[in-house]
């Protein structure tokens, strides 16, 4: 369907809008079309300006062909063409820092996230939460390879993260724009997006969101993303528990194993004097000695991660806290947050 640049809600060119969506893009030629013709039908309606951000994660079928021609009838599409699949981590990490919106809202490009559930999320912000997130409640997958596994999976990352999310597969949320600006995304990591904003104060609410079946096009889950999920879930649970203090990690492990050393060689001395056993016919001693230098590189590691962690804030001017506001009193010279 054909749609005029010259519609009510449509900012200029250098005006930022209010809404921005991110729609990460892989092989999905024939959904394209209906996607954002359902997008302005949600979205036309509501008043409110935006624009819509689709990441090209390197497809191989005709899709930036279609989002090419869609942009040049209404400019409020941006289209980003990786050079190579990058994953839908990066496309999201990708759409986030090119979006101009206030309130930037991520949804699959397959149509079974509905975008008439937009606004109801975006009118949830208002309530004074920085981020929403939909719940699939009636999920049209197949049961027993995605929807029991994800559930599953939901309760593990909610009891590793401490963010009790109940559907962290669900790309639909809705985020103010400065709750993303510090966030760094990697592996797939889109799936903590939640527990990042937590880290930095967000509050966070659900609501239930639509999902329909595929229409078009192909699944892109597939098992074998569980073992990567899996590695960055312990990633995340050490950044959120860990992230500005690596050696009270390290240091946990390292003074277990002093203790364990300090026993071993301890009882070697008592087998020494109190039954004559020479050191050389104890194998605890060798024990002692192993926990003893295991106990020293483990705090050996801690101080470079301390080293590393202060490098990598001081050098970029990262934060270690998050300001929410500020009453009768400006930002510093280097505004942390």
């Amino acid at each position: 369907m054909d749609r005029s640049p010259t519609l009510p809600n449509l900012p200029a060119a250098s005006e930022p809008p209010f809404l921005s969506l991110v729609v990460p893009v892989y092989n999905e030629e024939e959904s394209l079309g209906p996607m954002h013709e359902a997008v302005c039908n949600a979205l036309d309606p509501w008043g409110k300006t935006w624009e819509a951000l689709y990441i090209d994660d390197g497809s191989k079928d005709r899709s930036f062909e279609v989002l090419k021609a869609m942009a040049e009838k209404d400019h409020r599409i941006k289209v980003v063409r990786f050079r190579r699949n990058f994953g839908q981590t990066a496309a999201m990490a990708a759409g986030f820092e090119h979006a101009r919106g206030e309130v930037i809202c991520p949804i699959d490009a397959d149509l079974q996230n509905d975008p008439g559930d937009i606004p109801m999320l975006v009118a949830k912000l208002d309530e004074g939460y920085d981020l929403v997130a939909g719940i699939r409640e009636k999920r049209q997958d197949k049961a027993l390879t995605v929807v029991i596994p994800s559930r599953i999976a939901n309760k593990i990352i909610a009891r590793v993260t401490g963010v009790a999310l109940k559907d962290n597969g669900c790309t639909l949320k809705a985020f103010r724009a400065e709750v993303l600006k510090d966030v760094r995304l990697y592996g797939e990591a889109h799936r903590f997006i939640a527990a990042f904003a937590a880290m930095a104060g967000a509050r966070i609410a659900q609501l239930p969101v639509r999902h329909h079946a595929r229409r078009w096009g192909q699944s892109k889950y597939n098992l074998s993303k569980t073992f990567r999920v899996v590695l960055d879930l312990i990633t995340v649970r050490f950044l959120l528990a860990y992230g500005t203090k690596p050696t009270y990690f390290f240091g946990r492990f390292a003074f277990g194993c002093f203790g364990l050393g300090s026993a071993a060689l301890g009882w070697t001395l008592v087998q020494k004097f109190a039954y004559q056993i020479f050191v050389k016919d104890q194998p605890m001693f060798l024990v002692g000695i192993f926990f003893l230098l295991s106990g020293m590189q483990l705090l050996l590691f801690g101080l470079l991660a301390e080293l590393n962690m202060r490098t990598y804030y001081e050098s970029q001017g990262k934060p270690t806290y998050f300001v929410r506001e500020r009453v009768n009193v400006g930002a510093p010279a280097r505004s942390p947050g």
